[in-house]
């Protein structure tokens, strides 16, 4: 799931080869574009300015014209699943399990970087630009003062690499698990990284070296972000965590899931988790208050957006569910809406996803087999297998739409 800039406009990905475009604005949230071209699932989605980007375990990019839904550019010469997509407006990164990192022209969709040196599949991306040198209040080597891309990888390691050359500068060892997930400090110059060996890390990116280990979780860490001086992170031991990203002390503990912590953001002083349970929790982010349960997805939630005001949610359960939140009281509803209304007809489409496979006649068994067994590697990478949660009653909140 991606946002606009501006929050007008939403962007899904889903395992039926489709990208789907929403509109954010209006209260029934109209399905405005329908993106077909991908022959495998989608893996990884971004809007950037007018158009939207889809990676695919299809092994390619495609670059889309969000107003005429129009395939503009196919990025080709990965080996393997496409799993992360970053972009700087220029440049187009994505990461494989092909073991390599990849950087292609925004405008042409040229491979103009190939980053090779990871020996296991290549999963979290983040892009440092060089430091302004008409900035007088930092500091910098011109030495060093380069734009850098940093890598984590199955291999334990997270690797830096100089962007004009594709060169490697540093490798980061310490892990003795896979890293899943990646953040930097304001000033770019502290790379945190998290792993499923239970525990994040921080590093001084230009030496390369380890400064702490942040231990406390219990289960693989699968999820990360960073605000101000506190990193927030969600991980398959049912727990989000509040650390001092300076000290390395967990300061809070946001408890009460029952499956895996998939996704963690702050919006308004207010921390939001997608749980492989099927619900959204809303916590105060300094006291670790459960504040609201968001339920009516029926399998893991795989991403989270809040744009103002309305939190909007997918899952593997094949919807995008979108709610109303406000004030700290009560449930914060702004408004009830009957999924089951008839008028609302982008909101009571019942047609299954896998149908519109099967109309391409593209779906033979052999293949459906390959794609599921792609989705379970995904799947124990990040510790939410959907065959392992078990399904929840349909809770018939009328302040939910659905939209399938």
């Amino acid at each position: 799931m991606a946002v606009s800039e501006d929050g007008s406009v939403l962007a899904t990905g889903g395992e039926d080869k489709t990208a789907r475009i929403w509109s954010t604005k209006t209260d029934q949230c109209e399905c405005i574009g329908v993106l077909r071209g991908h022959t495998d699932y989608i893996n990884c989605i971004l809007i950037e300015d007018c158009y939207v980007l889809t990676g695919s375990a299809d092994k390619t990019v495609r670059k889309w014209d969000v107003g005429t839904c129009e395939c503009l550019i196919v990025c080709v010469g990965h080996s393997s699943v496409i799993y992360r997509m970053i972009c700087t407006g220029d440049f187009i990164f994505t990461s494989s399990y092909d073991r390599t990192a990849r950087a292609w022209d925004f405008d042409t969709g040229e491979c103009v970087r190939v980053f090779r040196g990871h020996k296991r599949g290549v999963y979290p991306l983040i892009f440092i630009p060089a430091e302004d040198e008409d900035d007088d209040d930092i500091d910098f080597d011109l030495d060093t003062n380069k734009d850098i891309l940093v890598t984590g990888s199955a291999d334990f390691t997270a690797r830096t690499w100089n962007f004009e050359t594709g060169q490697q500068l540093k490798v980061m060892k310490g892990h003795t698990g896979a890293v899943t997930c990646m953040s930097v400090d304001p000033g770019g110059r502290v790379l945190f990284t998290g792993s499923t060996d239970f525990t994040i890390r921080s590093w001084n990116m230009m030496k390369g070296t380890n400064l702490k280990v942040f231990e406390g979780h219990q289960g693989s860490v699968i999820c990360m972000t960073v605000v101000n001086k506190i990193i927030y992170t969600g991980s398959s031991d049912h727990t989000g965590r509040a650390w001092v990203a300076e000290f390395g002390d967990n300061t809070r503990t946001y408890k009460g899931h029952k499956h895996t912590v998939s996704v963690i953001k702050i919006y308004d002083g207010m921390v939001y988790t997608a749980c492989g349970d099927g619900t959204v929790r809303r916590f105060e982010a300094r006291t670790a208050t459960l504040i609201n349960s968001y339920k009516g997805h029926t399998n893991s939630i795989t991403g989270l957006q809040v744009v103002e005001g309305k939190l909007f949610t997918s899952s593997y359960d094949g919807t995008l569910n979108v709610w109303h939140v406000g004030s700290l009281e009560g449930d914060g509803t702004l408004n009830k809406f009957n999924p089951n209304n008839a008028n609302n007809n982008n909101l009571t489409r019942t047609q299954n996803n896998n149908n519109n496979n099967n109309s391409s006649g593209s779906s033979s068994g052999e293949k459906s087999g390959k794609a599921k067994d792609k989705m379970k590697e995904v799947e124990k990478l990040s510790g939410v297998a959907s065959n392992s949660v078990v399904p929840l009653e349909d809770s018939g909140d009328p302040n939910k739409i659905i939209i399938d």
